[in-house]
């Protein structure tokens, strides 16, 4: 968790205060253009700001500085997980996320349906975000076609253009290159092993990938596959054990739900909004002490490219900030994972604005809810994964260290 491994975990006790972190993913962003205003200095956050205003305020680093970091890693480090000691391929958290159980000869892999062009070029990395429905579709016509000698291959849909691949066999390995070369204009990359033991499971995997692009030659949006995250299964100390708390998700997208799962956090049923989510933690607000509030569409926006969307949907997300103060929960954090500039379309390596409200909150000069006023709060600039340290302080769950 710290550069004092298992300190934290040696203080950590049990009490009947209650931590929120609301989660905006992807909420820190760039000028665009010729602007001089992120989406959020742009967004209008009357209650951010407010909110701003009486907490403690700052800037995350997810992993380190200049490094741009997943969701998985991401997540990791706000949870209190080293991110790098902690590390794991997309795919084991995806099928966390739908309830896939792995097995020691599983190899997991996330998988994005994309649409390639006819010199197999990617055109569409998402292939046009295809509703779950026509994933299902298209999964279920590979499902019936794909055969690799020796190897199970378990293909199943994950969320809109989103796919979770098993390979199951003796002697796979995990250590694999992703396919997915993160751009458009050129071919997804040829599968690689990371050591000479993981070239065998390389070659199954472009066997795959040839005969998905065979399969589906046919489809409009959903012609080819990427994959990334390539991963083995491997067990992870939960926040009972760690911290004593009695853990809840509630997210609604598989791979922050898969991450959940990996470090003990029961997960609220799959709902259809921010709102219903709200619902959820008002129903089980007496049953928990630490609650994880996902909120997807900054993320989500940010990738599309789409400036004044991203700004419209941290807007949505202000106004929901007084049904989760009037719980009056003893912290309540707010955040992101990462950065998901819409000038970059893309994830990005910048810091991420953090509050931290709470009654022992040290106030400082942050005046908003931005990249630069939350630069002036007295959390300063902190790695992530030191957040759930301060977040369990100010809610009176560590003792003190030594006489």
């Amino acid at each position: 968790m710290s550069d004092y491994p298992g300190l934290i975990e040696t203080l950590a006790i049990e009490s009947d205060t209650k931590i929120v972190f609301f989660i905006l993913d992807g909420v820190g962003g760039l000028q665009i253009g010729d602007g001089t205003e992120t989406e959020l200095q742009t967004a209008k956050i009357p209650n951010l700001d407010r909110l701003a205003r009486r907490s403690s305020c700052g800037l995350l680093v997810p992993v380190a500085p200049g490094v741009t970091t997943g969701s998985g890693p991401g997540h990791f480090a706000l949870f209190g997980y080293d991110p790098v000691e902690n590390n794991v391929g997309r795919g084991v958290l995806e099928s966390a996320g739908i309830g896939f159980e792995l097995t020691p000869k599983d190899v997991a892999v996330r998988g994005n349906f994309a649409t390639v062009d006819a010199e197999g070029n990617i055109v569409d990395r998402r292939a046009g975000r295809i509703s779950t429905e026509e994933n299902e579709r298209v999964c279920k016509r590979l499902r019936e076609k794909i055969k690799i000698e020796n190897v199970e291959v378990f293909i199943e849909t994950v969320k809109e253009h989103r796919l979770l691949v098993v390979f199951r066999g003796k002697g796979l390995r995990g250590d694999i290159a992703d396919t997915d070369p993160q751009f458009t204009g050129v071919p997804p990359l040829a599968a690689r092993g990371l050591s000479p033991e993981a070239e065998g499971t390389a070659k199954i995997v472009n066997d795959f990938v040839r005969q998905v692009g065979t399969i589906l030659a046919d489809e409009k949006q959903a012609n080819m596959v990427t994959l990334r995250g390539f991963a083995k299964h491997k067990p992870y100390a939960s926040m009972k054990e760690r911290f004593n708390l009695r853990s809840l998700c509630l997210a609604n997208y598989p791979m922050y739900r898969g991450v959940s799962f990996l470090v003990g956090m029961d997960l609220y049923p799959v709902v259809k909004s921010v709102d219903e989510q709200l619902d959820g933690l008002e129903r089980e607000y007496d049953n928990y002490d630490f609650f994880f509030v996902h909120a997807k569409t900054p993320d989500k926006t940010g990738e599309d490219g789409n400036f004044d969307a991203k700004v419209a949907a941290i807007e949505e997300l202000d106004q929901v900030i007084p049904r989760i103060l009037a719980l009056k929960p003893d912290v309540l954090v707010v955040t992101g994972d990462h950065s998901t500039p819409s000038a970059l379309q893309s994830h990005s390596w910048h810091t991420v604005p953090v509050l931290l409200a709470s009654e022992h909150s040290r106030l400082d000069l942050a005046e908003g809810f931005d990249e630069v006023e939350c630069l002036k709060g007295a959390i300063g600039q902190i790695p992530a994964k030191h957040l759930m340290a301060l977040a369990l302080a100010h809610a009176g769950k560590l003792k003190k260290f030594g006489a």
